[in-house]
């Protein structure tokens, strides 16, 4: 199945929406080794930083879910969004800690409801055959971030002060912001099925569905592994294993090239011989790759690249293959209600995990991180129990697929 013109234009503009938002939620780790000693601040308030987020999109994602389907998802699109460009102002206004953590709340809020309106227009617009490649192409967002924003971000950051990448993310925002509205047609299919309920039975209704359980169970896990490491990624590279902060770009640069490159064969591959099979493979190369990094001393700038690279395509095929699977577990009128509460339960694990390890990992007064070996073996840990909940994802899928094709479509 091919795409047409429009459907081209809808991938590729969801794609660019999904790089700012995951650039403005990435920042924090490059940025951590310069806001570490800058603000004064601990390990543990620094991973605060990276969970309110999570925390704040999480609390926003459930109090929206039952408003998820009551409206063009292309007007849902555009409010939220607006307020995630206000909100990533705001942190590049922050002077302060404090008033960093509060801007970083406000994003939360509006940026952590875009992934999941993101997934269900995916959804809607697509069948299950073609959303491999889709979400091969949009997950690149999350390399493109790595190839272009991260070292723009940190250049931005060495010459101008960590407050400058967040004002090259708005004003990235706001240009897509323009083409969403003058471009993405309305997005209101799912309004046409009956649904008479209010918000609050709408959402009872989509969170105690025995199915659907079964997805968000999933789902919980899912994000332990990016939330736990990624935060203090930068700070383990330089610390641990003694790469120079210049050569960070550089690390950045060729892991995200490597998984622009594999990610739509990832998503292509992901259609022709199945979602979970590409999910499995994935994380098993994670958990090698995992369990490698997290124990790596003084290493040469080869080898950590290597690593990253091998470690951030396993990454990704978890999350194509993942995206994909997910968002055929609802049915067209709880879409948007279900994708709010995955995306809710995504950001309030991701939240957690992320304020374990910055109780897990302790910096010394030289720099370094100890106990990054005990938080590798954490997330692989996570990884193992998510392989098993998955399998039950797919086999819901298979059901669907094999009884009401329409279903999933």
């Amino acid at each position: 199945m091919k795409f047409t013109r429009y459907q081209q234009f809808v991938v590729a503009l969801l794609a660019f929406l999904q790089f700012t938002v995951i650039l403005d939620f990435m920042i924090l780790s490059p940025l951590g080794a310069i806001l570490l000693p800058e603000l004064n601040i601990a390990t543990a308030q620094f991973g605060l930083l990276v969970s309110v987020y999570a925390l704040s999109a999480g609390a926003a994602g459930l109090l929206t879910a039952g408003f998820a389907d009551k409206f063009d998802r292309k007007r849902l699109l555009l409010f939220f969004y607006t307020g995630f460009i206000l909100g990533t102002a705001l942190c590049g206004l922050a002077t302060s800690y404090h008033g960093l953590l509060a801007a970083r709340i406000v994003t939360g809020i509006f940026g952590g409801v875009i992934g999941s309106i993101t997934l269900a227009i995916a959804a809607d617009l697509f069948p299950l055959e073609m959303r491999g490649r889709v979400m091969g192409v949009v997950q690149t967002a999350f390399a493109a971030s790595q190839v272009l924003g991260l070292p723009i971000g940190l250049w931005l950051a060495n010459h101008w002060g960590w407050h400058a990448p967040f004002f090259m993310i708005a004003g990235l925002g706001a240009a897509v912001g323009f083409i969403i509205a003058w471009g993405l047609r309305p997005i209101d299919a799912h309004l046409k099925v009956k649904n008479d309920r209010s918000a609050w039975q709408h959402l009872f209704k989509t969170v105690s569905k025995p199915v659907y359980l079964r997805g968000f169970a999933a789902t919980i896990l899912l994000a332990t592994g990016g939330f736990m490491l990624m935060p203090f990624g930068s700070a383990y590279t330089v610390n641990n294993l003694g790469i120079p902060l210049t050569h960070l770009p550089l690390i950045y640069l060729v892991t995200g090239i490597c998984t622009i490159i594999t990610g739509p064969l990832v998503g292509r591959w992901s259609d022709r011989i199945g979602k979970y099979p590409i999910f499995f493979g994935g994380t098993v190369l994670g958990m090698i790759m995992v369990t490698i990094y997290c124990h790596l001393g003084l290493t040469p700038l080869w080898l950590v690249m290597l690593v990253n690279v091998l470690l951030f395509i396993g990454i990704s095929g978890r999350m194509i293959a993942t995206s994909a699977l997910i968002s055929a577990v609802p049915d067209l009128k709880d879409r948007g209600a279900f994708m709010s509460v995955n995306s809710a339960l995504q950001q309030f694990s991701g939240g957690i995990a992320s304020a374990l390890a910055g109780l897990i990992v302790v910096q010394t007064p030289g720099g370094r991180l100890d106990h990054y070996g005990l938080l590798g073996g954490v997330v692989v840990a996570a990884m193992l129990i998510t392989l098993v909940l998955m399998y039950s994802v797919h086999q819901i899928v298979q059901a669907k697929t094999k009884t009401t094709p329409a279903q999933v479509q």
